[in-house]
């Protein structure tokens, strides 16, 4: 049975969701209301929903389920809000109450459960990759994974050391982002590790009202970074679920800000190449790393940047949206593609793995975290 929803006058939804003054400023900002300028489809408009829901003013219907689900979880709408509304804390609400009353669907159900098995996950992942060539376009709703990348030998007279946090599905594409980060963290005189035990971050559990599994996850993260102190995060879309989960005496940091911080102990040689950037929404709107990143490719001599900027605002990958929904993921990712199309660019950098792996299965151009690509760029 669904679990009672609390007393209107002491609901933490309708609490969140009364800080809204309807003013409309998240309109513009807001990605699927772009798209599709409907005002249910807008931060506005869902506030609205979920508020109506909670105090059972309206019935829940299918329509509006979806109007909930297609929201990217991009965050755009809390940078421009007068009112400073935490909509991300009032969506995870929201797909919580959700998913007591309908149930997931077999996809996201499917995906939850893999991501919180990480060694069943990488199995799989391997396995995708050998018959990666021999797969219809239609089974390959992935880009085919890397093969793996061993790390460097840290180095034997850093002076401080940091860990790095991997994830679920970015532990099997990732290898070399990884190694990346320690070759650049080495030239900056700190050692980067690798604990054993961690796992994901739980975001896509959180994103999808599995409050209780992304719960579990976080905890077996704080036993898995127990004896660290600082811990880098690579993923922008998975760093605030770590940051919440080692909450107490560990600094928990974005890679790029820490290895930006350190810029001046770096040295690269000249690169003469257009490349595009992406900046993922959780980069901008969440962990505010995107001033960090364009520092660090601005040390390189002769490199031109192009940020890629069309569309709607947001790629569509949204964690788990590119393979729950993917015409619409596509819909939104198709101006950048254009974008980048026209813009000449040899490479796509991008610090978020969902936006990543979105872009790569929809262009021939190479996609990278920005830390590979100063990795290749060290003198």
């Amino acid at each position: 049975m669904p679990e009672a929803v609390p007393s209107p006058a002491f609901d933490p939804l309708v609490a969140l969701a009364d800080q809204c003054v309807q003013c409309g400023l998240c309109l513009p900002a807001c990605p699927t209301y772009r798209l599709e300028r409907v005002e249910a489809e807008s931060p506005r408009g869902r506030i609205a929903l979920a508020r109506a829901w909670a105090l059972e003013t309206i019935p829940a219907t299918a329509a509006g389920d979806a109007h909930l689900d297609h929201c990217l979880a991009c965050r755009r709408c809390e940078v421009v809000c007068p009112a400073n509304v935490q909509y991300g804390a009032l969506l995870v609400m929201a797909r919580e109450r959700q998913r007591q009353r309908r149930g997931p669907g077999l996809r996201r159900r499917t995906l939850e459960w893999l991501a919180a098995r990480p060694q069943l996950l990488a199995i799989l992942l391997s396995a995708y990759r050998h018959a990666w060539p021999l797969l219809p376009m239609r089974w390959r709703p992935l880009p085919r994974p890397p093969a793996t990348v061993a790390l460097p030998a840290p180095p034997g007279t850093a002076g401080a050391s940091v860990a790095i946090f991997s994830g679920c599905v970015a532990h099997a594409y990732e290898s070399g982002v990884r190694a990346a980060l320690v070759r650049l963290a080495a030239a900056s005189g700190v050692a980067a590790l690798l604990p054993a035990g961690q796992g994901c971050c739980g975001t896509l559990h959180a994103h999808g009202g599995a409050s209780d599994a992304a719960a579990a996850l976080a905890a077996r993260n704080r036993d898995a970074f127990a004896a660290s102190d600082r811990v880098l995060t690579l993923a922008s879309g998975c760093h605030e679920a770590v940051a919440a989960a080692l909450h107490g005496g560990v600094v928990v940091e974005d890679a790029l800000a820490f290895i930006a911080a350190r810029g001046e102990r770096l040295r690269f040689r000249e690169t003469r190449e257009r490349v595009a950037l992406h900046l993922p929404c959780t980069q901008r709107n969440v962990v505010h790393s995107d001033a960090a990143t364009r520092a660090l490719l601005a040390r390189i001599p002769g490199l031109d940047v192009v940020v890629l900027d069309a569309g709607y605002g947001c790629c569509g990958a949204a964690g788990t949206g590119m393979v729950t929904e993917p015409e619409r993921a596509a819909t939104h990712r198709q101006p950048l593609l254009d974008q980048l199309a026209a813009s000449g660019a040899t490479r796509l950098l991008s610090a978020n793995i969902g936006c990543r792996l979105h872009f790569a299965t929809g262009t021939q151009v190479p996609v990278q975290h920005p830390l590979e690509f100063l990795a290749q760029c060290l003198a």
